[in-house]
């Protein structure tokens, strides 16, 4: 395909950026937006298998504590996250129950499967960290002892499943992620950080990820045709 025909396709104001780190080369220019997707293609497995992993640790503990509909319960009257300080939660985990009662389709499974990741990445803000009975730490029995220079609490990993989020939602909404923070510039630093601290989560989850992303994981050689051109 033509460049001309490319950027019709695909909008001026979308292009110009990687065409201004590629020096107006056009061909270049599409390599790198088609590296780009391919990098996100790659990332977005990653954070998938995240996604349940974390999603299946938290549950697995809050029904040890609270019951096999420890989701639903939250929401109701009296129920953990019946308070200001989780509302923004009860709102999305209450949608998402409503939808699955109008359907007649509710099973604490479903329920999971509808939250977003923000659900659970909230469940280490202090209200809901607080709510759920200070225990989900125990879902990173490798994370490093705190130090008086670092405290690795609930408040550390709520910041590093941010991260995480962030780089989900900068994905799904088709933002590049080879380019240097607000510049038209390569570079696949933030990129090489995020995929670094994901390794590093799973490892304190106690996660073999070479393992669970055995023929998954193909964001290095990406990376690399990123930074060759």
């Amino acid at each position: 395909m033509k460049f001309k025909e490319f950027q019709s396709i695909l909008s001026q104001e979308r292009l110009q950026r990687y065409l201004t780190a590629c020096g107006n080369n056009t061909r270049k220019t599409m390599t790198l937006y088609r590296l780009n997707l391919n990098m996100s293609q790659e990332v977005f497995t990653l954070l998938s298998c995240f996604e349940v992993a974390i999603r299946n640790a938290i549950n697995n503990i809050l029904v040890s504590r609270l019951g096999n509909d420890w989701l639903r319960d939250a929401i109701m009257p009296g129920g953990i996250f019946d308070g200001p300080g989780c509302r923004d939660s009860a709102n999305i985990i209450r949608k998402a129950y409503n939808r699955l009662l109008r359907n007649n389709n509710y099973s604490h499974t479903k329920l999971l499967a509808e939250m977003e990741f923000g659900v659970w990445k909230y469940m280490f803000a202090n209200p809901q960290y607080r709510a759920v009975g200070r225990s989900l730490l125990a879902i990173f029995p490798n994370k490093p002892r705190s130090t008086a220079q670092c405290q690795y609490n609930n408040t550390y990993m709520f910041n590093e499943l941010d991260g995480i989020n962030i780089l989900r939602n900068r994905i799904a909404h088709h933002e590049p992620i080879c380019f240097a923070l607000r510049q038209p510039v390569i570079d696949t630093s933030y990129i090489m950080n995020s995929y670094n601290s994901l390794h590093t989560l799973f490892e304190w989850m106690g996660i073999d990820s070479s393992s669970l992303l055995y023929g998954l994981d193909h964001v290095k050689k990406v990376w690399s045709k990123i930074n060759q051109l």
